[in-house]
């Protein structure tokens, strides 16, 4: 049987590309941990204007719009959160966004840190993982380790400090899960928020969270989860 994921954190960091994938990642573990009273804080790296397949779009009233969005999502999540402001599509592993990553690390100090599973690529014929979520999710894991807990990387973004672990969503490779059985309602309700991503008049993308739980509840004895890749770079 897979593993589950008991122990409630204290502090948790979700770092994710753009606006909605916290939501569609992992609403029903942050906010199950935000109940259970974890400090929760997401930091989204874009402003998802460049979201749509509307060519009479304008990015900046679709960055405004997708704002609104994770604000009215994370005041049903409970998590507190943050943008950076970056474009979509122009994420790169490099020094300067390492350096801010390791700086909001060590100011924030979590014990969990959540993000994408930079290793999952290819889902099928159909579909493979964007540019955004592979570059952030290289970038995350070498801020987390060796960097923030190294006094010399970046000396001037605060004393270091050590993540006890790494939940990375998205994986092909779960190895943990949490039970989200409890929060199944609560996540849906936060991704239906995401309205500019998702036509769903239907109740359509309500249907696919709860089947995708179902499915990952099954392989940890679960009637709903949540599955990640676990890391424990400091343990």
């Amino acid at each position: 049987m897979a593993a589950i994921h008991e122990q409630t954190p204290s502090s948790v960091l979700a770092i994710y590309a753009h606006p909605d994938d916290a939501d569609v990642a992992c609403a029903g573990t942050i906010s199950r941990w935000v109940k259970e009273g974890s400090r929760v804080h997401l930091l989204i790296l874009t402003n998802g204007g460049k979201g749509t397949i509307d060519v009479t779009s304008d990015t900046q009233t679709l960055s405004a719009l997708r704002a609104e969005e994770v604000e009215a999502a994370c005041a049903i999540t409970g998590v507190s959160w943050e943008n950076l402001g970056r474009n979509d599509g122009e994420i790169e592993n490099d020094a300067a966004l390492r350096e801010e990553l390791v700086a909001k690390i060590r100011a924030f100090r979590p014990e969990v840190v959540l993000s994408h599973d930079p290793t999952a690529v290819f889902f099928g014929e159909h579909y493979f993982n964007h540019h955004d979520h592979r570059a952030l999710g290289w970038a995350v894991l070498d801020a987390v380790s060796p960097m923030a807990t190294l006094p010399h990387y970046f000396p001037s973004a605060g004393p270091p400090h050590g993540v006890a672990e790494i939940l990375l969503s998205g994986t092909l490779e779960p190895n943990c899960f949490v039970d989200v059985s409890s929060q199944i309602d609560v996540k849906v309700a936060a991704v239906a928020c995401h309205r500019s991503q998702f036509d769903d008049d239907g109740g359509q993308i309500g249907d696919v969270l709860r089947l995708r739980a179902e499915d990952d509840g099954r392989r940890a004895g679960l009637s709903a989860a949540e599955g990640f890749r676990r890391l424990r770079p400091n343990g």
